[in-house]
């Protein structure tokens, strides 16, 4: 376990992570961050470790660049999990294009806000994919999230960073499944696709 003995350990995102923590499933939300932290405790409830999601639903990285200082350095984390970048993505394809983030822009905020995080706070960071549930890699979606992905494999090497490989494990389940078993948009999972996100954090964090 990578953890120790009083760490803080802060997920911060978009709907994802968010998964109704501000209302319905205060504080944690119902989604895999809550699965993440309930497995941890308990495996070693020893280590007395708080938790803290600052997940919202919607949105992208200009959204967390506005509350970066209130809900991400305020919170002084030991470890920052940071999952952003579906709605990056995903707004060129509906009805807000104007609201989508360039992928240059993408890398640069999210650096910033990294690097931010890292020198106010001494915090390591453990940085989750983009992805979509889709199976066909040429799909424009698909192909588009995958750069944006790159990005975020690239800050984990930059900053010693925990890489929580997402978009790989739903592609491990979509050989013997559909998209639709694990989120009715191929986005927001239910249940079961929670726990293939959170599965992928939990075996890194040992």
């Amino acid at each position: 376990m990578i953890f120790q003995q009083g760490q803080r350990i802060v997920f911060i995102g978009d709907s994802i992570t968010d998964c109704g923590r501000r209302d319905h499933a205060a504080p944690y939300g119902d989604g895999y961050m809550s699965l993440v932290r309930a497995f941890v405790t308990a495996a070693h409830p020893e280590l007395g470790l708080t938790w803290a999601n600052r997940g919202v639903s919607g949105d992208t990285v200009r959204d967390l660049a506005r509350r970066w200082e209130a809900d991400a350095v305020a919170e002084r984390p030991d470890w920052l999990s940071v999952k952003i970048g579906i709605n990056d993505v995903w707004r060129l394809f509906g009805d807000r294009a104007d609201e989508a983030v360039p992928l240059d822009e993408y890398a640069a905020t999210l650096r910033t806000l990294l690097t931010r995080a890292v020198d106010a706070t001494g915090c390591r960071l453990i940085l989750a994919d983009p992805y979509v549930i889709e199976a066909d890699r040429a799909e424009p979606q698909r192909a588009l999230t995958a750069r944006y992905a790159e990005v975020v494999a690239g800050l984990a090497a930059d900053f010693d960073a925990l890489h929580v490989r997402t978009q790989d494990a739903f592609d491990e389940v979509l050989k013997t499944t559909t998209s639709q078993d694990w989120a009715p948009d191929r986005i927001h999972p239910n249940l079961p696709g929670h726990a293939i996100i959170a599965r992928q954090y939990l075996a890194l964090l040992g």
